[in-house]
């Protein structure tokens, strides 16, 4: 499990580099069609960005759901 929720991380922080580098970078010749095609990967890299993250807490709230990890801490009540 603890893989699975580095691997995430690893994905949604590569994504956001990713829509920051789309966004930095500047087109070759101005045209419009290169701008566009620019904020289109952006958006699409923050698209997953966003859908990795929506993944990650599905998946740790199912892990939990089904025992397969354990909030550590304190119990209730002490």
């Amino acid at each position: 499990m603890n893989v699975l929720v580095a691997l995430a991380f690893i994905a949604i922080l590569g994504s956001l580099a990713a829509a920051l580098f789309f966004m930095m970078r500047g087109s070759a010749h101005g045209e419009a069609n290169a701008e566009q095609t620019r904020a289109k990967r952006m958006a699409r890299a923050l698209t997953f960005r966003i859908g990795f993250s929506v993944a990650l807490f599905l998946i740790v709230l199912l892990s939990y759901h089904m025992g397969w990890i354990h909030p550590t801490g304190f119990n209730a009540g002490q």
